[in-house]
């Protein structure tokens, strides 16, 4: 069965990145369906493919898998194979504790440093609840490397859906707080997210992106 991802611009859309890097990294092809964002029109586009009216949803023949962190689950049932959570119990449980962590939580981050996938604006301080949502990411993202990183660069050492849902905050702190150390880091941080940004897949996002604004279907800013 073909599936097809209805994401949003590769720009700006971090949900759409959680859903898609997901799906590359685990192997699985699909057919992309773009709904621009920030359009008069974006909600009645996404409403062609999902009750909920927002991207990322995931169509599987006549059904439709929508919000990230359930089209995750839905691949990781249908793809046992393709790892998408580890094979350790008490791993997993982690993992989809963080995945949860970042699917329901850090509001003023996302506020605050919105995901802009071209700009570069270091900001020389940012307001405490930010801060304090960078201090947690950092802690989590150590404490996972601590546990459970050793085999690999990633959290659980191996990708796995956790590192899709955490994509995003490193092309934000790449963005917005290039020099992560004055908020608690010791280097782990910085080297888990040049790994997730050095993923070929990342780079197949961020050369999307920047083809889209070169052919004018997302504005010069936002």
């Amino acid at each position: 069965m073909e599936y097809r991802l209805v994401i949003g611009d590769k720009r700006w859309s971090s949900w759409s990145l959680r859903a898609w890097l997901a799906m590359r990294q685990a192997g699985l092809p699909f057919r992309e369906i773009a709904v621009g964002l920030r359009r008069p029109d974006t909600r009645a586009q996404a409403l062609r493919h999902s009750p909920a009216g927002r991207v990322p949803v995931l169509l599987v023949g006549e059904e439709a898998v929508w919000d990230s962190l359930a089209i995750i689950e839905y691949l990781a049932e249908a793809h046992p194979q393709a790892g998408l959570w580890p094979a350790d119990r008490m791993a997993r449980a982690r993992a989809r504790s963080v995945a949860a962590e970042m699917h329901a939580g850090f509001a003023p981050l996302r506020e605050h440093c919105s995901m802009d996938l071209l700009e570069r604006r270091p900001m020389a301080g940012l307001p405490e609840a930010v801060a304090a949502d960078v201090r947690r990411i950092i802690a989590s993202w150590r404490d996972c490397r601590r546990r459970y990183g050793s085999p690999g660069p990633f959290l659980f050492g191996a990708f796995t859906a956790a590192d899709a849902m955490y994509a995003p905050v490193a092309t934000r702190f790449r963005t917005y707080l290039p020099d992560l150390a004055p908020y608690g880091d010791d280097g782990t941080a910085k080297a888990y997210a040049e790994a997730l940004l050095a993923l070929p897949a990342m780079a197949e996002w961020e050369a999307g992106a920047r083809a889209e604004a070169a052919a004018g279907l997302a504005p010069a800013s936002g």
